[in-house]
């Protein structure tokens, strides 16, 4: 293997020392911009893009080991409900980034959002290369079409991951944590978690940006369409989504998984609260090695530890405990 070379995931055949170095660089960066990055501004844009760029992980899909895992084990990995919207998922995101990347007239985010679309490709590499070392079956991927309304999709596209990204922080700790997934596994997704964490922080400047250097007549127009699409999302995540197997029979994908799939991942029972406590303090660790003056999403966090203050609790303890 080349230097310069994508590595991959999995350590087997590569060297440690290059896989510990792509993963730091990936979580650590901090702009050498002296004072405030105020939004919206050309510093903080080319940080933002410098970000996005610097802390690129070269991992390669092609190349993963996907471990052997026992019987109980990978009927656990078959039987959760998620495989066909993960998937058609991150196609969709590709296309939609696409989309949008392409009406953007700044050069420099443009090809940031790009980027961001290309990686949410890679994405989908790794998940069908899961189902295909694991033999689960998924239903026929739908046709990926370009949007109509590609700033639409993208503000979509952006809160969704939002939203998710948050409560698949908690619930991936959670799998490390019982065990009951292979440690090999766990390894082998934790740069993916982390990507993740870049793609939702790329989002949310993205936002401040885009809102900052719009002509003032249009920011009430897109506030609406902002306040739209929470709605949106809100109402897509109360029941669950529908897609047919290859024999042409309806079948359920949780599409509420990163809130409710807790079950699936640890035999140990945890509380909304201490689950909720989990997920803000996964989320404060994975953003902690990023410029602090670069924005976090906020909106799920604001509401969770709003909703922590009204929630009974089995103690205090127990929540801190959970967080720990």
């Amino acid at each position: 293997m080349n230097a310069s070379d994508p590595v991959p995931l999995s350590p087997h055949g590569v060297d440690a020392g290059t896989i510990r170095e792509a993963d730091r660089v990936a979580r650590h960066w901090t702009s050498p911009h002296q004072g405030r990055l105020v939004p919206g501004s050309e510093a903080h844009k080319h940080a933002v893009c410098a970000m996005f760029q610097d802390t690129f992980n070269p991992y390669k899909p092609s190349v993963i080991d996907w471990p052997k895992l026992d019987a109980e084990t990978l009927q656990r990995i078959v039987s959760l409900p998620i495989w066909d919207i993960a998937v058609q998922t991150e196609g969709k995101a590709r296309m939609r980034m696409a989309a949008y990347a392409a009406t953007i007239r700044d050069p420099e985010m443009r090809d940031t959002i790009a980027r961001n679309g290309w990686e949410e490709n890679r994405h989908k590499e790794v998940l069908s290369k899961l189902v295909e070392a694991y033999d689960i079956k998924l239903a026929p991927e739908p046709p990926y079409v370009e949007p109509r309304d590609p700033e639409w999709a993208y503000l979509v596209t952006g809160f969704s991951e939002c939203i998710d990204s948050f409560f698949a922080f908690g619930l991936f700790a959670m799998a490390h944590r019982s065990g009951i997934f292979p440690p090999e596994l766990i390894e082998t997704f934790e740069p993916v978690m982390q990507e993740e964490c870049r793609h939702i922080l790329l989002f949310a400047n993205w936002l401040a940006w885009h809102r900052r250097t719009m002509p003032l007549w249009r920011r009430p127009w897109f506030e609406a369409r902002v306040a739209a699409v929470w709605v949106f999302l809100g109402w897509e995540r109360i029941g669950l989504a529908k897609s047919m197997d290859a024999d042409g029979k309806e079948i359920a994908q949780d599409n509420n998984f990163t809130v409710n799939g807790t079950k699936a991942v640890a035999d140990v029972e945890m509380s909304v609260p201490e689950l909720m406590a989990l997920c803000l303090s996964e989320n404060d660790r994975r953003f902690a090695g990023y410029d602090r003056r670069l924005l976090r999403p906020t909106t799920m966090p604001s509401l969770v530890r709003l909703a922590l203050r009204f929630m009974p609790r089995r103690s205090a303890r127990a929540v801190q405990e959970a967080a720990a």
